[in-house]
């Protein structure tokens, strides 16, 4: 056991190498949160990037720099000098033609005005970080079932708004926490209240498919069971920073690298082959 924990870690640290630079940025969406260089832009521009981040990469991207574009080079600025009315009425018309598959224009500009009004008075962190006596799920569940209680009651928002306490996964949540409060690349690090070491990971097809070849994981269900268990079992390979391989293993799958069956040589290069269990 401790030979194949040895063999996992220098496999995904050799993982990283080829996936953590910037030619990979191209197919995420934090590229589009990197063009900014304010905290306050990016955090927005994270709230917005996070929520739209499924489907095809390329016009999943697209959609973004859309949904971005009316709020000028300083997006935050832009938001917090208006009033909510006047940011409602200027978004609704700079955004009418928008849509990105489940979300419309109104989804859309329900959800920047939500950042607006939770980021007043206080910043948005606050809103994630557990009481006494709370886990981190909890307090995200809070803040999930305070923005159903506040935003439009549409498919767009419903998609958006999945509870981590009812099972869910809740990807996009856990990659908007993962940008903000982990400090290292390619994340921004802008929050400092969470601690990196409680993240979850945000649990796509490709990370769920990848970890299962590793035996990260041996449930089949990409549910919030799922996440933990992949996450606890990076854990135990960095317990600071278990989040730290999250970026190249859903880049493996993302940019088509795994074929998703354990051939040779196709697999040959992959850094991982010797653990992989794909097609056992």
């Amino acid at each position: 056991m401790a030979h194949r924990t040895q063999a996992l870690r220098l496999g995904l640290e050799a993982l990283r190498a080829r996936y953590d630079q910037p030619g990979a940025l191209a197919a995420d969406p934090i590229s589009a949160v990197l063009a900014y260089r304010d905290p306050g832009d990016r955090e927005l521009a994270a709230w917005v990037a996070a929520h739209l981040a499924y489907g095809r990469v390329a016009p999943m991207l697209g959609a973004i720099r859309r949904a971005l574009e009316p709020l000028g080079p300083q997006p935050a600025s832009w938001l917090r000098s208006r009033s909510r009315a006047a940011a409602s009425r200027d978004l609704a018309k700079a955004l009418r033609d928008w849509v990105w598959r489940f979300h419309t224009a109104p989804d859309l500009v329900a959800w920047i005005l939500a950042w607006k009004d939770l980021e007043a008075g206080g910043g948005l962190e606050r809103h994630f970080i557990p009481a006494a006596g709370e886990s981190a799920d909890w307090a995200l569940s809070r803040m999930i079932h305070q923005l159903r209680a506040g935003l439009p009651g549409s498919y767009g928002t419903r998609f958006t708004l999945p509870d981590p306490l009812a099972g869910a996964a809740c990807k996009r949540w856990r990659m908007f926490l993962r940008w903000m409060v982990r400090p290292g690349w390619p994340d921004l690090g802008l929050w400092r209240s969470l601690d990196p070491a409680e993240l979850r990971i945000p649990l796509d097809t490709h990370v769920a498919r990848v970890s299962r070849f590793l035996g990260l994981t041996r449930r089949t269900t990409a549910d919030g069971r799922m996440a933990a268990e992949i996450t606890e079992a990076l854990r135990s390979l960095d317990p600071r920073d278990p989040l730290k391989y999250d970026f190249a293993l859903s880049h493996l799958g993302i940019l088509g690298d795994c074929p998703g069956v354990r051939t040779l040589p196709a697999c040959g290069a992959c850094p991982l082959v010797d653990l992989c269990r794909a097609g056992d």
